[in-house]
């Protein structure tokens, strides 16, 4: 039988814990969107289009949980066909795409209009947030039968002038918090929430703005750690409380993993994520890219960045995802001499794939504890194993294919997101390899520096359903 796509004489690629096989050579056959064999890495079975992996790696595609398209109301920033073909070439097959929109996510409707766009555009699989905070009853089990993959709430207001696109978003107090925990819990569906308390924010930013200091230290003092942390330990409390799972987004402070690893140690159902910017990264390259490199929660200290290390060694920390958050060059370019003004965000989907497996190659971490940090755990922790984040006969075909032979340095003003302009953090950062390959669904989709899939090769990921 002639296979739609042979992968021939890679190193495969799995999560430890995988009862299977964590690594061996090999070459992969797919037929129908999934994988239908691990064969000896000698064999070349028939198949319409082969890709020879011989020197490198093959791992389950990247997921990265946390993510902004900008679809479908600013293009200037980004969509989900620019910001989905930006995934593909990073290596990453799947994105969980964050309720921002106009209007906010909060409705089944709202919910089923953006996976339709979505589904439409896009080149990777996309998962959607929906955003509980109305506390309707009804729209919050409206979302979880539409397909909704998890919800999302934040601690903090939304930015002036956008307050639509946040509906449903904000739980500025642990009583909300808590009444949509409950809603949540009853879906069975996990509730991620960008932990920074409000008030303590506006307390240190009155502070920040009368300091006689250069204006990209600001950014820090008005976003303290303890205004992370305090937020975060609120929310481990509740949901031990009420045993609602919760996902912390983008941990970024030494005292967040002390809260978080005792809360796990209680037995309380939380999952934790990191980003690469926080463990590439301090305040101080704000002296060099000021309101660029402008994120909520701030890139902290050194000891911040060392504790966050500790925490992917030790688990912690589940996973790394990007928070992938594209502005225009002039949006940050404009707020020079004001970052505590400047809009938040830095793109980053392209970068996840190459620098966990730098890690895994340096010997940071072992190969395969790269695969559960960049697919495997994220695909566990939201329901999606061993559908997604391993290579195994009936999974799915989402696969990258890097080249370790290949070392580059990442240039993002070269990247293909919307925000490439506007992607300073990024330039000139070493990495040990290249995407060589990505596949979609059995599709390959980017392939040798070119995109050659079409809009729609992706699919609308919903729990339960297989379409």
């Amino acid at each position: 039988m002639t296979a739609d796509l042979a992968i021939t004489g890679g190193r495969i690629l799995n999560p430890s814990y995988e009862t299977t096989f964590a690594s061996r050579l090999g070459t992969l056959t797919v037929e129908g969107g999934r994988i239908t064999g691990i064969l000896e890495p000698t064999e070349r079975p028939p198949a319409r289009e082969t890709i020879d992996a011989s020197g490198m790696l093959v791992l389950p595609g990247g997921i990265d949980p946390h993510f902004h398209c900008r679809a479908p109301s600013f293009p200037e920033r980004g969509d989900f066909a620019t910001e989905s073909r930006a995934a593909a070439a990073g290596g990453v097959t799947t994105i969980f795409e964050m309720p921002i929109s106009k209007p906010g996510v909060a409705t089944k409707q709202a919910l089923k209009d953006r996976g339709s766009l979505a589904a439409r555009d896009a080149y990777v699989n996309i998962a959607l947030y929906g955003a509980p905070g109305l506390l309707l009853e009804s729209e919050v089990e409206g979302m979880a039968q539409t397909g909704a993959i998890a919800f999302k709430l934040f601690m903090t207001e939304a930015p002036p002038g956008r307050e639509d696109e946040f509906e449903g978003l904000i739980a500025p107090d642990l009583a909300t918090i808590g009444a949509a925990l409950e809603l949540t819990r009853e879906t069975g569906l996990r509730c991620a929430v960008h932990c920074e308390d409000q008030s303590l924010i506006d307390w240190y930013t009155r502070q920040a703005r009368d300091r006689s200091v250069e204006d990209w230290q600001r950014h820090l003092m008005s976003r303290p750690a303890v205004v992370e942390t305090t937020a975060i330990a609120g929310v481990l409390q509740l949901a031990r409380a009420l045993g609602a799972p919760v996902h912390i987004v983008h941990a970024s402070a030494k005292a967040s993993m002390d809260l978080i690893r005792v809360a796990k140690s209680a037995g309380a159902p939380v999952t934790a994520e990191t980003c690469p910017h926080y463990l590439m990264f301090t305040n101080a390259e704000l002296e060099r890219v000021g309101p660029y490199g402008k994120i909520n929660p701030p890139v902290r200290q050194t000891e911040d960045r060392d504790a966050l290390w500790r925490g992917l060694h030790d688990g912690a920390l589940d996973f790394v995802a990007t928070d992938h958050a594209p502005f225009t060059a002039a949006e940050k370019e404009a707020a020079w001499g004001n970052i505590i003004d400047a809009p938040p965000g830095h793109p980053g989907v392209e970068a996840l794939v190459p620098l966990l497996l730098t890690w895994g190659l340096d010997g940071t971490f072992t190969l395969e504890r790269s695969v559960e940090l960049l697919a495997s755990n994220a695909a566990r922790s939201f329901g999606l194993y061993p559908r997604k984040g391993v290579l195994r006969p009936g999974s799915d075909a989402d696969i990258c294919v890097f080249d370790p032979r290949r070392g580059a340095l990442l240039n993002g003003s070269a990247w293909l997101t919307k925000g490439a302009e506007a992607s300073r953090l990024y330039r000139d950062v070493p990495v040990g390899g290249s995407v060589h390959a990505t596949v979609v669904g059995g599709r390959v989709v980017y392939r040798e520096g070119s995109i050659v899939g079409q809009p729609g090769c992706g699919a609308w990921l919903r729990p339960g359903h297989t379409d």
